[in-house]
């Protein structure tokens, strides 16, 4: 090792790496505000239309703008700039824009059979995780099962707020 490579602080070749994860950091922030006016703008009983406006929403920016900025798009991006749009502000206001677009990358390369996987297997892992959270949850906190959660969504505003 060279003497001025011993002299460093360790954090001293990590400053794009810092300066990188705040960009996502600050990104994320921002998306999670966004999600959250858009769930209290859209809020009431039934269906959770927020959810579903910032999941569409976020799939369409995270699509529209990770195409028109990859190498040899019309838009010139830095790595910085895309990740504070795409993993951060785009994965702050919804995680599923994220999951629309490894989807939609695996049936534009024409892994059809890979896509319908991800997508079923995805789906199908997500629930059964919430309803093991649920039914742990549930457990731990002595509460009654399904009718426990029927009241809770029963109370709630359909976005998970109560």
């Amino acid at each position: 090792m060279s003497r001025d490579n011993a002299a460093l602080p360790w954090w001293r070749g990590a400053g794009d790496s810092i300066g990188l994860y705040g960009l996502v950091g600050l990104g994320a922030a921002i998306g999670g505000v966004g999600r959250m006016l858009v769930s209290l703008a859209l809020a009431g009983p039934g269906f959770p239309w927020g959810t579903l406006v910032a999941n569409v929403v976020g799939s369409f920016v995270i699509g529209f703008f990770a195409t028109l900025s990859e190498p040899g798009g019309r838009l010139m991006a830095s790595a910085g700039v895309r990740q504070f749009v795409i993993a951060g502000l785009c994965g702050g206001f919804t995680t599923f824009s994220v999951f629309s677009l490894e989807s939609v990358r695996f049936l534009a390369a024409g892994h059809y059979l890979m896509a319908a996987t991800y997508v079923g297997v995805s789906v199908v892992t997500w629930l059964v995780a919430v309803w093991l959270g649920f039914v742990i949850a549930t457990r731990l906190n002595g509460i009654g099962g399904l009718g426990a959660l029927k009241r809770e969504l029963e109370n709630s505003d359909g976005d998970g707020h109560s």
